[in-house]
């Protein structure tokens, strides 16, 4: 094979892989500026993929040997990750013709696992400014923070992953800066027996996240097609939020927290009624709560939630869904142990798609009773209407704002108007 040739190839492969910039200087003195291949050359030897012979030639008429092509094809599969789709197929077939040259080089060529690093980096930055008219509330104890949220997951073989997210929250407050809350979780998922495997610490998100968005440690298994049944069970590992105050309900509990995580078990079904139409049911169950510091100055050893929720498609750009839950908990002055919300939404925004947005609005009613740390922020013991946006200005940037009015319903007997503000900038990863 000729190096001109080789020259073609790996022009194809990588020529705007990691931005195409002629302007780079030319290592090779044998390369002149007006040759056809001048650009490309350059642009691949300032990117690593190609490096001549060492005594600065790159001797474009030499014929090379298939170990050496090879070499070339590794670099690129390197940088595969900034490849478009044109180039990442010519890739994909480079490949597979030198595989067995590949394999020599202890590079592995399968569409799985062909790039060289096995970590892969994801992640969230947000800042999110709160204002906060809730009862016994302060504007400085509102949920106003910096944050970040950053994933590494590594293919462990070809069936299995091991994840670790590592959480950080400043929250940002009128007369101090706090101090940052920390979260690690680590697990692995993968087949099993048919289904699919969780072990670990993780968010299991249960249903729609209406009585728990937040940590368990444990395992979850989740089996089916059209009907999906999934089943947990572990400690859990999350705190206790309400209205944007966190109670705990004995001084043996730290505010928002138990002092000893108790047994949490859940199972779910998830069916796709139509291509447009899902039904979520679920049944939560928190015990040994006496030992953990209990929940909420309740009594109870434990409590169970029972919920259903939807969501569907109504028409082109308007979805809906709801969610209804409803627990065995009681508590003095807390009101009502069944909770619901709702929301339409026109038009989806897409991370990836700059100049989408989406508007939405919701209607909630979720007595503390009914949620113990519900994925809707300020929900729990407030019951009212809430309107808001996201709009995408770019690739991976998401602008959100909304407004939230109603009533505070945390003590049954003493309600007081709630009204919360939001404007919130998120960069992922």
């Amino acid at each position: 094979m000729k190096k001109k040739l080789v020259a073609s190839l790996a022009a194809a492969m990588v020529l705007g892989v990691a931005g195409t910039s002629f302007a780079a200087a030319n290592p090779f003195v044998d390369v002149p500026a007006k040759h056809w291949s001048y650009a490309a050359v350059t642009e691949l030897a300032k990117d690593g993929i190609v490096d001549g012979y060492g005594n600065g030639q790159f001797q474009g008429d030499k014929t090379i040997t298939r170990y050496e092509m090879a070499q070339i094809v590794a670099k690129a599969m390197a940088k595969e990750d900034k490849a478009t789709a044109a180039q990442k197929a010519t890739i994909d077939k480079l490949s597979a013709e030198f595989a067995t040259e590949l394999e020599g080089l202890n590079v592995r060529v399968t569409k799985v696992e062909s790039r060289l690093d096995n970590v892969k980096w994801s992640g969230e930055v947000r800042e999110r400014y709160d204002s906060v008219k809730l009862a016994n509330v302060n504007k400085t104890d509102s949920n106003s923070h910096s944050y970040v949220d950053m994933w590494a997951t590594t293919q462990i073989n070809p069936d299995w992953v091991g994840k670790v997210e590592y959480e950080s929250t400043k929250q940002l407050r009128s007369d101090s800066e706090g101090s940052p809350s920390n979260t690690t979780r680590v697990y692995v998922e993968g087949a099993l027996g048919g289904g699919k495997a969780t072990i670990g610490k993780f968010d299991p998100f249960v249903g729609y996240g209406f009585v728990i968005d937040d940590s368990m440690t444990g395992v979850q298994y989740q089996f089916g097609n059209t009907v999906k049944a999934r089943v947990g069970y572990g400690r859990y590992s999350g705190g206790i939020a309400t209205g944007g105050q966190l109670l705990s309900g004995t001084s043996t509990a730290p505010a928002g927290s138990f002092s000893t995580p108790p047994v949490y078990g859940f199972g779910e079904l998830d069916y796709a009624v139509s291509k447009d139409t899902n039904i979520k049911v679920a049944y939560q169950e928190l015990s040994k709560l006496r030992n953990s510091g209990m929940i909420l100055g309740s009594s109870q050893d434990s409590v169970h939630y029972s919920e259903i929720g939807f969501d569907t498609k109504l028409a082109e750009d308007w979805t809906l869904m709801g969610n209804y839950a409803k627990s065995n908990l009681t508590v003095a002055n807390s009101g009502d142990n069944k909770g619901y919300y709702t929301q339409v939404t026109y038009k989806a925004a897409d991370v990836k798609k700059a100049g989408s947005y989406e508007i939405y609005a919701d209607y909630r009613k979720i007595p503390v009773a009914s949620q113990i740390d519900s994925t809707w922020d300020y929900s729990a013991g407030v019951k009212g209407v809430q309107v808001g946006f996201n709009y995408i200005p770019a690739t991976n940037i998401k602008l959100n704002a909304f407004y939230l009015a109603g009533k505070n319903i945390i003590d049954s007997s003493n309600s007081t108007d709630a009204k919360i503000y939001r404007a919130q900038a998120e960069f992922f990863f």
